[in-house]
């Protein structure tokens, strides 16, 4: 066997096996923790949405199960089964070798992984989400929405593709760099863009019209030093009944979103404190952090990537032969096969997205109540049936956000600074 067949395959085991015996704990910790709710939540929320939750996590971590065995069997087909040549080769019967032979292998591979996965985000959707009752979606609008997100795939990816492509064979060596440089632009050219003319083909975003709500952000902004092209109400319970705020954009773009169905179910004062929050994380320049990480980390990928194209063990490796393959071949295999190289850095991402989410907490206390982001808290894990009681490791290696019960504890901990 070659050897980067066995260390690929090495890798990929010790993936599944993993992300399989994590969710195994997981679903086993919330059964067992099923019949009480914690005594810290004990006078919020009722035992039959504490349950409610239980059911709903595990129905979700169990779907998860299924579609990690199905990811690891779909990569094993598409590259050491072939499929990512066989996709090329339909792509060269009809477009030859140029650049479009290119986008067409990576487009065509990633339609298959869509059909494949397609059942899945179709249970998720329509029964999952449907029994627990969060899912609004109607067919026609699933439909809507994947045809709209299709067309601004091909929109988008083409002309970055083909710059990819051309800065890949016309550069040298040091391509890569070329093509980090492109792809900043691109992400700073997306953040712009995003909240005027991407997220509209989408939702529907009106204006505030509540005048003493809007009052209280209006000051809630002056005291935090923040400036904000608009407050907007997104229609999210047209697709779901969860609930969140978030703030996109930068510069004079920079806009923030209520979705309708937090505004319905919070008291002005909650919301206050989760924008709070939300600011929080800007007040701690969270956001320029998280891009500054992701950008190195780009780097370091493309650099990667600069390093493996040209080598032939790369591709043999892969079952795809000695020879260096097509452009699009290379571009599409590597892509495929990074996740399960940099899965052992996934519990360092979740720690410092938690410890940016206790400092968004902390500031969000100094400028608000911290009782009212409890309060709110608390509704949004009743109300999005987030369950209370996750496994501590499984909640180590993936939790962006802390346990309830350990964030909960550390906002009463804090001192009453407002």
């Amino acid at each position: 066997m070659h050897t980067f067949t066995l260390i690929f395959l090495t890798f990929l085991a010790a993936l599944m096996a993993m992300r399989l015996w994590l969710a195994a704990r997981h679903i086993a910790h919330i059964a067992r923790c099923r019949d009480a709710v914690p005594a810290e939540f004990a006078e919020h929320i009722a035992l039959d949405a504490h349950q409610k939750a239980a059911d709903y996590s595990i129905e979700k971590t169990r779907l998860g199960m299924k579609e990690t065995i199905a990811d690891g069997l779909f990569l094993l087909l598409i590259t050491l089964g072939g499929g990512i040549l066989w996709i090329d080769g339909l792509s060269a019967q009809w477009l030859a070798n140029g650049y479009a032979r290119g986008i067409a292998t990576v487009f065509g591979v990633m339609l298959l992984s869509g059909i494949v996965f397609l059942p899945f985000e179709l249970i998720r959707t329509f029964d999952i989400e449907a029994r627990y009752g969060f899912n609004k979606m109607t067919i026609g609008l699933y439909i809507v929405d994947a045809i709209k997100g299709i067309a601004l795939a091909l929109l988008v990816g083409v002309p970055l593709l083909l710059v990819t492509f051309w800065l890949i064979e016309s550069m040298g060596a040091y391509w890569w760099f070329y093509v980090w440089l492109v792809w900043l632009g691109f992400s700073a050219l997306m953040i712009a863009v995003y909240p005027a003319f991407i997220a509209p083909l989408f939702n529907k975003f009106s204006p505030l019209d509540n005048d003493s709500l809007k009052k209280r952000i209006e000051n809630l902004l002056v005291r935090c030093g923040f400036r904000a092209q608009g407050l907007y109400v997104m229609d999210g319970s047209k697709r779901s009944s969860h609930g969140n705020a978030y703030f996109t954009g930068f510069g004079k773009t920079k806009r923030i979103v209520f979705f309708d169905t937090l505004i319905e179910r919070l008291s002005a004062e909650e919301i206050e404190a989760v924008l709070a929050h939300e600011l929080g994380h800007f007040k701690r320049r969270h956001i320029l952090k998280l891009l500054v990480a992701r950008f190195a980390i780009a780097l370091l990928i493309l650099a990667a990537m600069g390093w493996v194209i040209d080598k032939p063990w790369f591709y043999e490796g892969v079952g795809m032969g000695s020879a260096i393959p097509h452009i699009g071949v290379a571009v599409i295999a590597f892509f495929l096969l990074l996740p399960v190289f940099i899965f052992p850095l996934t519990p360092l991402g979740s720690y410092v997205s938690r410890k940016h989410e206790f400092e968004a907490d902390a500031y969000a206390a100094g400028q608000t109540h911290a009782g009212d982001l409890i309060s709110a808290l608390v509704k949004l894990y009743r109300d999005n049936a987030s369950t209370l009681t996750p496994d501590a490791l499984h909640s180590m290696i993936y939790d962006s956000h802390p346990p309830a019960a350990i964030r909960i504890a550390h906002l009463k901990a804090l001192p009453a600074t407002h």
